[in-house]
């Protein structure tokens, strides 16, 4: 029997075929001959395709997973290499200021790379050069001279009001007194007046920016300090909420703890040498050695021409550098809630000023309890213009 193959109706005919002959080669001839020229070509053209469809998807999805994986996993390795196959020194950074120098010669050499630096440190370059040669005065003229305009602790404690006496250098007998309650007395007042002072001036750019931000419109004058300070507190142009965030006091209590933990009481040689009440490093600009320095550490502690500059840097080092962004931030809480500013809730946030970490914050704790040093909190400089009249 001749079978007449159509292409519809195919499968009909085959169902015809199978019944009919079972078992039989016949199917197989069939099939070959009609399905196999149409349907396997049509198969293998969409096999081709979907092959190609599939690969590529496949080649777009395994270099996305290939390509996160590296970023994911990187600094995994980078860290777990450093840990376990380098050595590597532990530098504390946290008291350099973005490796600022107070050496003018060596900012001609880094114009560029200073000159956020220089916009930053502006005053305190200017402070500094102010009086490179003053004079010492001894520890008994220094001790004559608070006798003679009665400034003492003993007052200060009761009445809440200091003697605008800045002194320049500390003198090189403080640490031949010997009884050690006379010795820090006597240092406390030394930096008390400075500290207050430094604070006051922000006290006044804090009221100045407060006024500012109230106005709808403000004058060029006012626009040209605004821009100035930006600058000063390393914010960005426009950025008020972080400026006034970093615009803002230290409490005078911490301020005396750090300035006694890092001079021992202004008996160290940073402090005799170079005016450096809060050890501040530096690895371009002018400063000293540490003796106790190994081989190929580079740093030195910053050097002043006066202690103004020294405390200046400090709290302008407290209120810029990323290290200090969560003592910045709880001092925000606190004015917030309209607390004062405590020293010792604050100095938690500076475990990593020293190597020593929560040790050095248990030391300036241990220091403003023992030395009552919270009675200065909210003490005033006496003013020397009146400038200052206000804010008494």
């Amino acid at each position: 029997m001749k079978i007449k193959v159509v292409k519809k109706p195919e499968t009909k005919i085959i169902k015809k075929i199978k019944k009919k002959i079972k078992n039989s080669n016949q199917l197989e001839l069939i099939f070959k001959n009609n399905k196999n020229n149409n349907i396997k070509k049509h198969n293998k053209d969409l096999s081709f395709n979907y092959n190609n469809t599939v690969n590529s998807i496949s080649r777009i999805f395994l270099s996305s997973f290939a390509l996160i994986s590296f970023f994911y996993i990187m600094p995994l390795f980078i860290s777990f290499a450093e840990k376990n196959f380098y050595t590597k020194e532990f530098k504390n950074n946290s008291k350099i200021i973005l490796a600022y120098t107070l050496n003018k010669q060596n900012e001609n050499k880094e114009n560029t790379k200073s000159q956020s630096e220089e916009d930053l440190l502006f005053d305190i370059f200017s402070l500094n050069d102010l009086e490179s040669d003053t004079v010492r005065l001894s520890a008994s003229t220094i001790k004559q001279l608070f006798e003679d305009t009665d400034y003492n602790l003993k007052d200060v404690r009761k009445k809440k009001l200091v003697k605008p006496v800045a002194l320049t250098l500390l003198p090189q007998e403080i640490k031949m007194i010997e009884n050690t309650k006379k010795r820090k007395e006597f240092f406390i007042q030394i930096v008390l007046p400075l500290i207050i002072k430094e604070n006051n001036n922000i006290r006044i750019d804090r009221n100045n920016l407060f006024k500012i931000i109230n106005k709808s419109n403000n004058t060029n004058l006012e626009k040209q300090w605004l821009g100035k300070k930006y600058k000063q507190y390393g914010v960005v142009l426009g950025d008020l909420s972080s400026l006034k965030i970093r615009m803002d006091e230290i409490p005078v209590s911490l301020a005396i703890a750090q300035a006694a933990k890092e001079t021992g009481w202004g008996t160290s040689r940073f402090a005799q040498e170079g005016n450096a009440l809060f050890g501040q490093w530096t690895w371009s600009g002018e400063g000293l050695k540490p003796k106790e320095a190994k081989a190929g550490e580079g740093h030195k502690v910053m050097k002043f021409n006066v202690l103004q500059a020294s405390v200046r840097a400090y709290q302008r080092n407290l209120n810029t550098h990323s290290t200090y962004r969560d003592f910045r931030r709880a001092r925000a809480e606190l004015r917030d809630l309209g607390k004062p500013l405590d020293s010792l809730e604050l100095s938690k946030y500076l475990n990593k000023y020293a190597e020593t970490g929560n040790q050095y914050v248990e030391v300036l704790q241990k220091i403003i309890k023992q030395n009552k040093l919270k009675d200065f909190d909210d003490a005033k400089l006496l003013p020397s213009s009146g400038d200052l009249e206000s804010l008494i």
